[in-house]
């Protein structure tokens, strides 16, 4: 079997639902059910022989230790993160301690558990670490790709905290010998994102026909990855990526913030006709530190691995809205009061012309 952690976050629930929809291995999910992990995203699945959910902390080792032990994973899958970049600057202890205390007990728990495995079963296991292309810092608009020699240069406690976290992974494969392998994707999109990222927080205000709030000028750009290919990628590099490697992962889309805002609108005129939703687009002030550029160069990964991704950034777009407006139980049960008084906190100057 494997363990996943963070599984019902918005990454890990969907790498589950694929994993089991694909008959592999049984899957022990363990999630502390933060205010992101939301155990509605696996329902499909919590009847399935191959699936169990124990609620608890990455950082507890007792915990991680006696779980390794009882069912004797053949790897770990490693999402458990805090990993908003806004709440990271309201708050950044509780990304250092998940994303970087939590990450180092999580290390020496399997190091714990791998180093007394017999020999066949030790060179067999895999410890995935999940990470982000954000601990590379910014780039300028002629600027290459990052590859994955690129110098980490985190601008943010979240991307800090992930490089601190990726740093961990790398020591204890070189000191320890633990077989890992850490990759690190551009932004993520789809189905179960939690509305406070850029995607579905757009679709969830335009559909309530709300402004949608967009940074500076918006001209910051990204690389967009569907999640399902994210998903993909990972099964690929836990199958045959080599343990004290890393691989990049990205969508091959970038597009800057407003473009992405801009094609939302467009897919949502079409879904519900009778007005133009771009119209609802404000500009606010920008973030704090707010990164200028991500590219993401997945030649290894596309080289040594045989992948790349096969959802184009229209497609995808087109099926996240149908998606979120096919499942307005889903919103409703994820954008609570306490969603509501966060956004009214980091968008304050929309909400005090209202």
């Amino acid at each position: 079997m494997i363990i996943v952690t963070g599984g019902c976050g918005f990454i890990g629930s969907a790498f589950i639902l694929d994993w089991l929809a694909q008959d592999r291995e049984p899957v022990l999910n363990l999630d502390l059910l933060t205010y992101a992990g939301h155990p509605g995203n696996l329902r499909t699945v919590e009847s399935h022989p191959g699936y169990r959910f124990v609620r608890g902390d990455i950082a507890d080792s007792a915990l991680v230790g006696d779980l390794l032990r009882e069912h004797r994973p053949r790897a770990i899958v490693h999402f458990a993160a805090e990993s908003h970049v806004d709440r990271s600057i309201a708050g950044p202890d509780a990304f250092i301690q998940t994303n970087v205390v939590g990450t180092a007990r999580l290390l020496q728990a399997a190091h714990g558990y791998w180093s007394r495995l017999p020999a066949p079963e030790a060179s067999a296991f895999r410890f995935l670490n999940v990470s982000t292309d954000e601990v590379f810092g910014s780039l300028g608009p002629s600027e290459p790709a990052f590859s994955e020699t690129h110098p980490y240069q985190p601008n943010s406690p979240y991307s800090a905290s992930k490089a601190s976290a990726d740093h961990f992974a790398r020591a204890w494969c070189h000191t320890f010998g633990l077989p890992v392998i850490t990759t690190n994707c551009s932004n993520n999109y789809g189905p179960r994102q939690f509305p406070e990222k850029l995607i579905p927080l757009m679709i969830h205000n335009a559909l309530a026909g709300q402004p949608l709030p967009v940074y500076g000028d918006g001209r910051q750009v990204r690389d967009w990855l569907h999640v399902g290919d994210h998903c993909s990628a990972l099964r690929a590099v836990l199958e045959r990526g080599r343990p004290g490697e890393t691989y990049n992962i990205g969508g091959r889309s970038e597009r800057t913030n407003l473009e992405v805002v801009h094609t939302i609108c467009r897919v949502i005129d079409e879904a519900r006709p009778g007005r133009s939703h771009a119209a609802l687009v404000r500009h606010v002030q920008d973030r704090l530190g707010h990164d200028r550029r991500y590219a993401i160069d997945d030649s290894k990964i596309a080289a040594e691995l045989g992948w790349k991704p096969a959802v184009t950034f229209e497609q995808g777009i087109r099926d996240t809205v149908q998606w979120y407006l096919a499942n307005g139980d889903w919103v409703a049960s994820v954008t609570s009061g306490a969603y509501r008084r966060w956004v009214e906190q980091q968008y304050p100057a929309l909400h005090s012309a209202a």
